[in-house]
């Protein structure tokens, strides 16, 4: 090996040792430095997931709550218009909490949607027959 500190006949033994001393701190602080960035990567991961539970359950209870809001304007516009005044909103709003919790399944997964239960969509996303 040209210029190694091997073929130097004057090279000092202490300027090996301080070579070998730097390199194994380099290699213990690349270490420590990649566990510090593993670190922080999973706390923003876990972050990160965190702030996405957090919209999907804003989305899951809008979802919610529209179907009751709708199925009670519905209910009450009813009972406005033919003067029935209680049972038009019971109703609807028993319907608009049975059409917000359909919703919140529909979003979770547990419900398939009306077009994939019937067989109007294919596999690869296709609606048309």
């Amino acid at each position: 090996m040209v210029g190694s500190a091997q073929d130097d006949p004057n090279s000092d033994p202490k300027d090996e040792a301080s070579q070998a001393e730097l390199s194994e701190r380099r290699d213990r602080l690349n270490r420590m430095l990649d566990g510090r960035r593993e670190a922080e990567e999973a706390v923003a991961a876990k972050a990160k997931s965190s702030s996405t539970g957090y919209g999907k359950a804003m989305k899951l209870s809008s979802d919610f709550i529209a179907g009751i809001v709708v199925g009670g304007g519905i209910g009450w516009a009813i009972d406005q218009w033919f003067g029935t005044l209680p049972f038009g909103l019971v109703i609807f709003l028993l319907l608009g909490f049975a059409a917000g919790v359909l919703n919140v399944l529909r979003s979770v997964g547990y419900v398939a949607d009306p077009e994939a239960r019937l067989g109007g969509k294919k596999p690869d996303g296709d609606s048309s027959k």
